[in-house]
């Protein structure tokens, strides 16, 4: 197969040339974007694990979270990756009990353990769903933030969700 350019050797190994400095300056900059990212996240306390760390800042709080009206379970070891890494907002057990702790105070929010879990919240209705901070709605919905010994519950109705089926069209006796 001939490629443009390549039919003339001058031309070829220029364009061969070409190629390889471009391919070095992608590559160089894939490795500095790389490097200064970890740099700059070094101190974020929702990007790094506190294996390491002495912290003294500690909540705890619960949550529940329904999802198109069934109660979701909520799996233990969220934010805890086989023994390597525990991030700073994690459940050691699956009764929705929420830990976040970090060295200093941090305004952790109800978004952030969603975040950490990978709860799916793009397919949910942001319209339709709703956080209860101790059975009072939350104006902040996922950004509010955590408070120790609070109990949260999360309402989320998917995007998917047929309301049709939960009411009933038969006339009142």
């Amino acid at each position: 197969m001939i490629w443009p350019g390549t039919n003339d050797p001058y031309k070829r190994k220029k364009t061969i040339r070409f190629l390889i400095i471009t391919a070095v300056i992608g590559i160089s900059v894939a490795a500095a974007s790389s490097t200064i990212q970890q740099i700059a996240n070094s101190d974020n306390p929702l990007k790094v694990c506190i294996n390491d760390r002495e912290t003294s800042y500690k909540i705890q709080a619960s949550l529940e979270v329904i999802v198109d009206g069934q109660k979701a379970d909520i799996p233990a070891n969220v934010g805890v990756n086989d023994g390597e890494c525990q991030r700073t907002i994690y459940t050691l057990t699956d009764d929705g009990t929420i830990h976040a702790e970090w060295i200093e105070e941090y305004p952790f929010e109800i978004g952030h353990f969603l975040w950490i879990w990978d709860f799916p919240l793009r397919d949910m209705e942001q319209g339709k769903s709703t956080i209860y901070v101790n059975g009072k709605e939350s104006p902040h919905f996922i950004n509010h933030p955590l408070q120790e010994g609070y109990h949260y519950k999360a309402v989320f109705t998917s995007k998917d969700y047929d309301t049709s089926k939960d009411k009933d069209f038969l006339p009142e006796q």
